[in-house]
């Protein structure tokens, strides 16, 4: 019970975000629905939570394709959210996000933006190419209690499948660019931006120093260097050298005098002795210095990590890096605990996709047609947005009242450690023992009874919908 008044005191901000109250109230018992279901059915897992009858589930449907809410101040009150509820991860008076890309495997043929994708990470359950949903994400990271990190979900947005204009020349680091600065304007702080190697590109970095923002990225093990050309003893015409000796890493790395052994700043390892070397090289792509560290692990192999701030330590270069993998932490518990990517949106009159089908092409299509893509893309957009907020409602609990959460959790698992913060998994499953206790107190908002009381699945309704509907209004 008082898991869920803090939880619903904190859906209270997103309110803005509905045009109207019977909206807000729809959009609260998704979230509630995402937090507790135990399978990952789409809309369909909703209506088994609450006990809802057949009608519900067009109120449902309605709600991710309705214009009452409008995603981007949605998102806007999400991020403001975060920073009240956590204490954010900073270096320098700069906010810690880490980015990454994500492929969500969708076979339906009239599914928007649905294209082939290549994965790189190949195995026997990620075969090489699958139909899907391309997104690009960004977290927050996060501190919590006994130095525990944790990345919380922000945003995430599907990039790829769709051509509107075959004038539109922006690319994926492009958009992930406009992203990352919508957040930056939300907050009105500079970021610190982690990511792995496919975002090792000048580009990207020009577009983030240009507005006072900082990369942290891993280079690519051919990636070559160039030290500062040195002062000419006499000036001569034209334009003085930049670029000095062209040097690989891959050599530099194998320079092992120059290296230095320090203990593993890395979360999670104990008793580990590491090599680097750190050196500041012009990097033609970014037309600039940037900070190489080379690691040597005694495990891992060889790394190459850069950095657009000089002024970042060696060791904390690496330790941040190694937060990276939070937000592929993040990825797995939205997919296999909320469903956050578990959507399943159709649009009839839409042109089949054939199979190994790449981008759709839209600047040849109808306005109408151009306006019913756009409605399905919201409402994915949507249900996503929907997912990233109550993971992040789940942390919040985790993290701030994780004594609750434990007193609340009647399931079993083979080995608990009271003193971390609990698993999303764990917090759904508390969340979920105390949800019939919430929904018949005294706390829940007399307009959400009204609807629970509507749309509960009963064998002979005698309360009409228009009835309920104008009492819930």
């Amino acid at each position: 019970m008082p898991l869920w008044i803090v939880w619903i005191d904190a859906v209270q901000a997103l309110r803005p975000a509905c045009r109207r109250l019977r909206t807000f109230l729809w959009m609260t018992l998704a979230l509630i629905g995402i937090c507790c279901r135990p399978e990952r059915e789409g809309v369909t897992s909703f209506i088994r939570v609450f006990g809802f009858g057949d009608r519900a589930y067009r109120r449902f449907l309605h709600l991710f394709h309705s214009r009452a809410v409008d995603l981007d101040l949605l998102a806007a009150c999400w991020v403001r959210l975060c920073l009240a509820l956590f204490q954010p991860y900073s270096v320098n008076s700069r906010l810690v996000c880490l980015a990454d890309g994500f492929k969500a495997p969708k076979e339906g043929h009239k599914m928007p933006a649905v294209k082939s994708l290549h994965q790189q990470s190949e195995s026997n359950s990620k075969p090489e190419y699958i139909m899907g949903h391309s997104f690009q994400a960004i977290s927050l990271l996060v501190k919590g209690l006994g130095g525990h990190v944790a990345a919380v979900p922000l945003l995430s947005r599907i990039h790829e499948g769709l051509v509107y204009s075959n004038r539109d020349t922006r690319t994926l680091l492009d958009k992930l660019a406009m992203l990352l600065f919508s957040l930056a304007g939300f907050w009105n702080h500079k970021v610190l931006l982690i990511a792995d190697a496919y975002y090792a590109s000048g580009k990207l970095i020009l577009q983030l120093l240009q507005q006072g923002h900082q990369l942290i990225t891993r280079a690519k093990s051919n990636a070559v260097a160039y030290w500062p050309a040195p002062a000419p003893k006499q000036r001569r015409r034209g334009r003085p050298r930049i670029y000095g000796e062209k040097v690989s890493l891959k050599k530099l790395a194998q320079e092992t005098k120059t290296f230095v052994a320090a203990p593993s700043p890395v979360y999670g390892e104990q008793d580990v002795t590491l090599h680097y070397r750190c050196l500041d090289l012009l990097w033609r792509p970014a037309g600039r210095l940037v900070r190489f560290v080379i690691v040597r692990h005694p495990r891992r192999g060889t790394i190459f990590l850069l950095s657009t701030d000089l002024t970042l330590e060696p060791l904390d270069i690496l330790l941040l890096y190694g937060y990276r993998f939070k937000i592929e932490l993040g990825f797995r518990h939205a997919v296999h605990v909320l469903g956050s990517y578990a959507y399943h949106f159709w649009m009839s009159g839409m042109t089949p996709v054939r199979r190994g089908q790449g981008d759709q092409y839209l600047h040849r299509k109808s306005a109408d047609y151009r306006a019913a893509i756009q409605r399905k893309m919201g409402a994915f957009h949507l249900h996503v947005q929907l997912g990233c907020i109550a993971q992040g409602l789940l942390q919040h609990l985790a993290i701030q009242h994780s004594a609750e959460v434990w007193r609340h959790f009647r399931s079993w698992l083979r080995t608990i450690n009271p003193d971390a913060p609990p698993s999303e998994l764990v917090v759904a499953s508390a969340l979920r023992s105390a949800l019939p206790d919430f929904l018949a107190s005294t706390c829940l908002d007399p307009k959400l009874r009204n609807i629970l009381a509507c749309y509960k699945q009963t064998l002979n309704t005698t309360q009409s919908e228009d009835s309920c509907l104008e009492t819930a209004a």
